[in-house]
């Protein structure tokens, strides 16, 4: 190969838009941050050209249990509000939510971060988000990828995708086939719209063309609307981890794009049906402001959003009231939403009355 340094007017990789040392300073940036979560399971650090991470001696018959999603659409709230500080933890949240649904404790995460044009301050932001979030969720972030790509996306955007990669011992699986007739729905509190419906959400605020820093009626005071709605998605590992020691939970959900009425049947046996009390819970203000702002019927709300329960489980009626218990006592609000009952043919999978 003839010697660049002889070749005067020649193309560089940073001519084309590509900054190999902004990449090497952001690998330096976060390298603190990832170590904060690091497990003992994880054999190295961050910067090598893959992560290991052993399964341990725990588990009799080790199943790995994984998942992957983003952050959606709330990005173009985040890039409008120039709010980089939580995203991070929405895609945590995301994937962890849903492996915990089978019962499985999460691992180790990896993060895929793609702009047209490195920033490096606001990655790092984004990156430390991610560390956040997977501290919440006890898990490892292992490494991920950081692809600059001239033209393909506009300056100040990026788009974020996670990977997450579990563990359950084969028979405590959780799948809902123990489900009975009779059994209870609890619902835990969401922290707001979590991470779906905000391409609704975003036709709203242009409809309603309500300030983002109005306050919300009903909401804590000094909360926004932009508050309210980039409120980071909740993680709900740790607690419910703890919860399966003390109670048998049949069956989980998380509550994402398709709400409560199209979650919640993914987890039941054919012949069932969640039957779902529309009073058990209060819907919190920044649905009730999105619902009318938008004159959003009733039936589409529970078909978007999660409207106030981010996860449901399902116990025993004997239980149920020990699960609630458990719960509060982490610090969680939950309720008894609604009850399994036989389904025929032509019924709906999830009544909410």
């Amino acid at each position: 190969m003839s010697n660049p340094s002889s070749n005067e007017g020649g193309l560089s990789y940073r001519d084309a838009g590509v900054d190999i040392d902004a990449g090497d300073a952001l690998v330096e940036r976060i390298k603190p941050f990832a170590k904060r979560t690091l497990r003992p399971e994880v054999l190295g650090g961050i910067g090598g050209f893959a992560a290991l991470v052993e399964i341990g001696q725990r588990f009799r018959e080790p199943v790995l249990v994984s998942g992957t999603d983003g952050v959606g659409t709330k990005l173009r709230l985040a890039f409008d509000l120039k709010r980089h500080d939580t995203v991070g933890i929405d895609l945590v949240a995301m994937s962890v939510n849903d492996i915990l649904v089978q019962g499985a404790e999460p691992l180790f995460f990896l993060d895929y971060f793609a702009c047209g044009r490195l920033d490096v301050d606001t990655a790092a932001t984004v990156i430390q988000g991610i560390a956040q979030g997977c501290e919440q969720a006890g898990c490892a972030l292992i490494g991920g990828e950081t692809a600059e790509m001239p033209d393909m996306y506009p300056d100040g955007e990026y788009d974020l995708a996670g990977f997450a990669v579990g563990v359950a011992e084969k028979a405590r699986l959780v799948d809902g086939r123990t489900i009975t007739a009779g059994d209870a729905v609890i619902g835990v509190a969401s922290s707001g719209p979590h991470s779906n419906g905000f391409s609704l959400i975003r036709k709203i605020l242009a409809k309603a063309q309500a300030p983002l820093d109005a306050p919300i009626p009903g909401a804590d005071p000094g909360a926004t609307l932009a508050d309210l709605l980039m409120a980071p998605t909740r993680i709900y590992v740790k607690p419910v981890l703890a919860l399966m020691q003390q109670v048998t939970v049949k069956g989980m959900a998380h509550i994402t794009g398709g709400g409560l009425v199209d979650n919640l049947p993914r987890v039941l046996p054919e012949g069932l049906a969640a039957v779902l009390r529309e009073d058990a819970w209060a819907l919190p203000p920044v649905f009730a402001w999105l619902q009318q702002a938008g004159r959003v019927a009733r039936e589409e709300m529970f078909r978007v959003f999660n409207c106030g329960i981010g996860f449901t489980l399902v116990v025993s009626l004997e239980e149920r009231d020990a699960t609630l218990a458990f719960l509060a006592a982490q610090g969680l609000q939950a309720w008894d939403i609604g009850t399994i009952v036989p389904r025929s043919a032509h019924e709906a999978a999830t009544r909410v009355v």
